[in-house]
């Protein structure tokens, strides 16, 4: 089976770089006329799937919108992982799971295996320590499934740790880099990425990961290809994966114009693939 990073590659060449979020908010619900329970949030999903099924390199659930209605957005979920799979659309789970042991290797059989959640990759938290990560790492290179390990957040929060300088002189956000550079060995696109913010005022050195960039932030929080290009050295450009929610979302409920969208963010961020 071919590996996550070179399922990816393709898929960012046949359809544009952008990671397209499924984030079913209140407020958005509310803007397409949904009501905010297991109901409406079926349905907003239900047309996420049929506007983006197909035509998105990566879509990206966020996991804690389904928790919140409890089994039923949780059966939501899964419906939503599996008509995009079917699709051929890679699914990102943005679940930011972290924890050590035996819990985080449940993690990985719940979003990497074969289950009902079971998905393309999962976004994960290495702050108990990169080795903790090590169940999800070797689930996914098992099962070739992709990683994403938050590195360089762009909430103020996350800053007062990621920029603290190790005694090797490393940021501990380029250190999460290094480490996920690590796992790509190889000559092929890595299939264990980053997360690192597009309104961050500097970003970790990215030049060795030779592997994807998922980059939050996009659109409604003021991040966009001016940024990416600031913070991102031209060699590096190709691995981006701009992901875009709300600037997407709020063109719903339509389809068409979901797609239009789409369309038009992805011309906008054809720099990328150049």
């Amino acid at each position: 089976m071919t590996t996550f990073g070179g399922r990816l590659r393709e898929a960012m060449r046949r359809c544009g770089p952008i990671c397209v979020g499924i984030d079913p908010h209140s407020a958005l619900l509310a803007s397409w006329g949904l009501d905010d329970d297991v109901d409406g949030l079926a349905r907003f999903a239900e047309v996420c799937v049929e506007a983006f099924a197909g035509v998105a390199a990566v879509v990206k659930p966020q996991v804690a919108f389904f928790e919140a209605s409890g089994s039923g957005g949780i059966a939501v979920l899964e419906r939503t992982i599996a008509g995009l799979r079917a699709s051929g659309t890679l699914v990102l789970a943005d679940a930011k799971r972290g924890d050590i042991g035996s819990t985080m290797a449940a993690y990985a059989r719940a979003w990497l295996g074969d289950g009902p959640l079971g998905s393309d990759a999962v976004t994960v938290s290495p702050y108990l320590g990169f080795g903790a990560l090590a169940p999800v790492l070797e689930q996914a290179e098992a099962n070739h499934r992709g990683v994403f390990v938050l590195a360089a957040t762009s909430n103020p929060e996350g800053a007062r740790l990621q920029r603290v300088t190790t005694a090797d002189g490393r940021t501990i956000a380029q250190t999460m880099v290094d480490e996920a550079a690590a796992c790509n060995t190889g000559d092929e696109f890595g299939s264990v990425g980053v997360v690192v913010g597009a309104t961050l005022a500097e970003a970790p050195d990215l030049s060795a990961l030779n592997g994807p960039v998922l980059m939050p932030g996009v659109g409604a929080q003021g991040g966009g290809a001016d940024s990416i290009r600031e913070l991102v050295p031209a060699a590096s450009l190709g691995a981006v994966l701009p992901n875009v929610s709300r600037e997407i979302l709020k063109a719903g409920p339509s389809v068409s114009a979901l797609r239009a969208r789409l369309r038009e963010l992805t011309d906008e961020f054809a720099f990328l693939q150049d």
